[in-house]
């Protein structure tokens, strides 16, 4: 933030601008709570991969309690590449030691969602939890209603 935000001087503080970022991050307890089920249900691993600054990214995770279900993140501020380099995803698989024709990755940024796909991973492009929801059960991810 320092480089990107603190590079001059600005009338707000590096404390007063982190808590404004934080006020932003907004659960999607749904979707939390659907991957959450959908990984005890299935055995399913989760792998997280981000875009996210240090400060952010840790918030997140321990603000909505994604560590309780999420195997891994590979997040951009800890391996230094970031969405859309194929790179990344390439890691993410290594890390999940999971084939890629057994992963589905959910995304709503389409950029992101194409990438992957090019290496061959199935993909979502997250629209809605009504639309993700219904895509996961057309691959055979369905809960008990």
């Amino acid at each position: 933030m320092r480089r990107v935000v603190f590079y001059e001087g600005r009338r707000f503080s590096l404390n007063v601008f982190k808590k404004f970022m934080f006020s932003q991050s907004k659960p999607y307890p749904q979707m939390i709570n659907l991957i959450a089920q959908l990984k005890a249900k299935y055995g399913l691993k989760i792998v997280v991969v981000s875009n996210e600054a240090r400060e952010l990214n840790a918030y997140r995770i321990h603000t909505f309690k994604l560590d309780v279900f999420v195997d891994s993140f590979i997040s951009s501020c800890y391996v230094h590449l970031r969405k859309p380099d194929e790179d990344i995803f390439r890691l993410a698989l290594d890390i999940s030691q999971v084939n890629h024709k057994q992963i589905v990755y959910i995304d709503n940024t389409f950029l992101f969602v194409q990438v992957a796909e090019s290496l061959g991973i199935k993909s979502i492009f997250h629209r809605d939890y009504k639309t993700t929801q219904a895509k996961l059960a057309c691959l055979g991810l369905v809960l008990d209603k």
